[in-house]
């Protein structure tokens, strides 16, 4: 196998995705021939180079892709303690995490994967993969609250602007984004005087949520993996 970055090496063994591997690499938690590593543009064989996070040996895995139905009151983290998501797939061989995050409070598609470039791809702001989600608030949908929220706001440094909101019932309506802060559905429901009730994630980039039931998952295909990343942001 030809040479790689370290931190490119983490995200293909499944560690995490190539920018949370370079901060892993960075805070002295990754070990290369018995060596501390902390640069993540070193060099690696991982066929032949010793690699060790956190003690334990770096090799290449599997990868597996799946779609799952978050149900409200599940975090999106790899942390103990809490309602993950990722509990909702039982024990698996790899170490899973998930692609981008919904709050506790939002129900929806998620991926789950152990692919760090994948994740990367999905993730990385430059991508600009459009993410639908279906706001129920309350009370009904009126044309200056669509003027409102199409108009964007800051959200987390960034200027935030949807590529299409619609009503679709008296108190529900779409919205597409492709940015990614903390809660920006939310918050622009409320800069347009809008309480949300309840926000689902129903679509991200070519694949749609459909009928699985919450708290279901199943497999991605190669064809929706590819449907996801190569996604073109069109407004509408």
């Amino acid at each position: 196998m030809s040479t790689q970055r370290l931190s490119k090496a983490l995200a293909h063994a499944g560690i995490a995705s190539r920018r949370a591997a370079e901060e892993l690499i960075t805070e002295g938690r990754v070990k290369v021939n018995g060596k501390v590593a902390l640069l993540p543009q070193t060099m690696v064989d991982v066929s032949k180079d010793v690699i060790l996070f956190e003690g334990k040996r770096v090799r290449p895995e599997s990868k597996v892709y799946y779609l799952l139905h978050k149900p409200v009151g599940y975090t999106c983290t790899n942390a103990p303690g809490k309602k993950r998501a990722i509990d909702l797939l039982g024990e698996t061989a790899q170490r899973l995490y998930t692609v981008g995050r919904l709050d506790r409070d939002t129900s929806g598609l998620i991926i789950v994967t152990n692919d760090g470039e994948f994740a990367n791809d999905v993730m990385h702001p430059s991508k600009k993969i459009p993410k639908e989600y279906l706001v129920k608030v309350d009370k009904e949908v009126q044309h200056q609250h669509l003027v409102t929220i199409s108009e964007g706001m800051w959200v987390e440094g960034a200027y935030v602007r949807p590529l299409s909101v619609k009503k679709v019932r008296r108190g529900t309506l779409k919205v597409i984004i492709c940015d990614g802060r903390k809660r920006e559905v939310r918050r622009l429901m409320e800069k347009a005087g809008l309480e949300t009730r309840e926000l689902k994630r129903i679509r991200i980039g070519g694949v749609v949520l459909g009928t699985l039931p919450e708290g279901h998952f199943r497999l991605l295909s190669e064809k929706e993996r590819l449907a996801i990343v190569n996604e073109k942001h069109e407004r509408e």
